[in-house]
């Protein structure tokens, strides 16, 4: 279904019926990633909601790095959320979709039931997280640089993409990718909201998260630590609740999707 908001045109994804669910999707993913989640929840009496965010899947893909902001992307999930007459909705985030999911729940609490975050944990415990967190985060910096990492990603066939991201949809993800533009549109998330400044500049300053939330991290995640995650727990005033997926990697909705469905089904209900 397209949905127009904020001057763009967004793919979002409606099934079921029920209590809402809005599924964020992060790099360098589309609602695709979520297909495993969609019948689990859709069979539990939950509503999905999906999009494609701005940049990926069949979303359109503004051409100016601000257009990448995350205060940007929130604004598209609450225009979603209006365009469905959606009030309040849990919320799932993973990669980048865990800090759109994160600020909205700080900025817009009335429109988030509960919150979960993959991966990625609150903003600012991913900032203290500490020299390991940094370490493999390396890639955020190379991102910066236009040109160099469109073509260090995407030369020799997305050569380098595939030895180091071991996405378990390869070859999908890489079709996506390799659309004109679309690469580009994909790291202007980094290059918005991740600039180099952001390792000397004062931390983020955010009122607590006052919604019930669940972080989960997966022990094979090669780009994220688990204290990025625990560390949240600071963050959140409301009941905070922490899961470990062991053996999965980043993409846990796709490595251990029965696990993930068994700990959403159990919060969200």
């Amino acid at each position: 279904m397209r949905v127009e908001v904020n001057g763009i045109g967004l793919e979002v994804q409606d099934r079921g019926e029920g209590t809402p669910v809005v599924l964020l999707h992060g790099w360098p993913d589309s609602h695709r990633l979520w297909r495993h989640q969609v019948p689990a929840l859709n069979a539990a009496g939950f509503r999905t909601i999906a999009p494609d965010l701005r940049g990926f899947g069949a979303t359109d893909a503004p051409a100016d790095v601000a257009d990448y902001g995350l205060d940007r992307t929130i604004a598209d999930v609450a225009g979603v959320l209006d365009h469905f007459g959606v009030e309040r909705a849990h919320v799932v985030g993973h990669d980048w979709g865990a800090p759109v999911a994160w600020l909205l729940a700080t900025f817009m609490p009335q429109r988030v039931d509960r919150l979960v975050a993959l991966s990625v944990g609150h903003p600012r415990a991913f900032g203290k997280a500490g020299p390991i967190q940094r370490q493999k985060s390396w890639y955020m910096l190379l991102f910066q640089f236009e040109g160099v990492a469109e073509r260090w990603l995407g030369d020799d066939d997305f050569a380098n993409f595939r030895a180091w991201g071991g996405h378990p949809d390869m070859d999908a993800v890489i079709a996506d990718l390799a659309r004109p533009g679309r690469l580009t549109a994909s790291l202007n998330w980094y290059r918005a909201n991740v600039p180099p400044t952001t390792l000397v500049d004062p931390p983020l300053e955010l009122p607590p998260v006052t919604v019930p939330t669940m972080g989960v991290w997966s022990s094979g995640d090669f780009a994220l630590t688990e204290e990025n995650m625990t560390g949240s727990a600071e963050y959140v005033s409301a009941p905070w609740r922490y899961e470990r997926i062991d053996g999965a990697g980043h993409w846990m909705q796709l490595d251990a999707p029965e696990k993930l469905n068994a700990l959403l089904l159990d919060f969200l209900s």
